[in-house]
């Protein structure tokens, strides 16, 4: 079977755009030359990689085969690339990292770091909700992953390197500031706004009303740290955010509630796949995120973070 490392880039640009004009323009070619790859490409196979019905791709079984082969491919290249860059003594190549929204507050500081002593490294930072996450860490796009919360039914390395405490909010004028403490009964009659299903946050806050027969009334959902609290600050109700998203001063408007249960502790993980062998680069990023974040816990510059 002849087939090209060419036709193999073209073929993971058609699965991830959907299109082979967009595979065209991901691999900056003409979409006649995609087509003619494409072409090739099914010829050397034997057998139909996919079918476009409606203008949209849809891959055929062994089109699938395809895709995962490429896929291991593409890991094990950049891999490669790493691993020489790494023999001629140089820092440097690509670091691929996706993280939930919420690590937005934190991870960009310390990746700013970790490469402020690397000129040569460069980044692909991907922020998206757990969902967008998940999917491509299923699809091992990235070197690492940063959440709260990893899937159960992958085969993981995941590595807890900082607390990711959750806290109920408030309005500082709201009835229940001020208490000493709040029970779950007193929220009975309270509105909550919330994440959108399936985020770490959501899914925490789900497990432990559950557990304790509590049913909170839910105003709205929304998928922003931030709508969520300027709803809080507008007196919509209250909310359930991680520690990290009210930083000290950022939010004076606001106060934590000390609801019976509350903070919910979890951890931020660094996730991989536990089959995949970490790049030289992804190995001293790991390293750094696990050092540089203890210094930001001692700092105590997160709400809820820090003895």
């Amino acid at each position: 079977m002849n087939v090209t490392f060419r036709q193999l880039q073209l073929f993971r640009a058609l699965v991830s755009t959907g299109s082979i004009s967009g595979a065209a323009k991901e691999a900056n070619v003409t979409q006649p030359t995609a087509s003619v790859h494409l072409r090739d490409l099914s010829e050397a196979v034997g057998l139909p990689l996919y079918e476009v019905i409606g203008r949209k791709v849809f891959l055929t079984e062994a089109g699938r085969e395809l895709a995962k082969a490429a896929r291991g491919v593409q890991v094990e290249w950049h891999a490669f690339e790493q691993n020489i860059q790494a023999l001629r003594g140089g820092e440097s190549g690509l670091l691929r990292v996706s993280m939930v929204n919420t690590a937005q507050y934190f991870a960009p500081r310390l990746l700013g770091s970790f490469c402020a002593t690397r000129p040569g490294v460069d980044v692909s930072m991907v922020l998206l909700n757990r969902d967008g996450v998940v999917d491509r860490l299923r699809q091992n796009h990235d070197d690492l992953y940063i959440m709260s919360r990893p899937p159960a039914d992958l085969a993981l390395s995941a590595t807890a390197f900082m607390p990711n405490p959750l806290v109920v909010v408030a309005p500082a004028e709201h009835r229940l500031a001020g208490r000493s403490a709040v029970l779950l009964q007193d929220l009975r009659d309270v509105r909550f706004i919330t994440r959108e299903r399936g985020s770490g946050t959501r899914l925490a806050a789900d497990d432990y009303f559950r557990q304790r027969g509590f049913e909170p009334s839910v105003r709205f959902e929304l998928g922003s740290n931030e709508a969520i609290l300027e709803a809080v600050a507008g007196g919509m109700g209250l909310a359930i955010v991680s520690a990290h998203a009210i930083r000290k001063g950022a939010h004076p408007g606001l106060v934590t509630l000390p609801v019976e249960g509350f903070p919910l502790q979890s951890s931020w993980q660094i996730v991989h796949p536990s089959g995949r062998r970490l790049s030289p680069l992804a190995a001293a990023f790991k390293a750094h995120l696990i050092a540089a974040a203890k210094e930001l816990v001692g700092a105590k510059e997160i709400v809820g973070l820090g003895a």
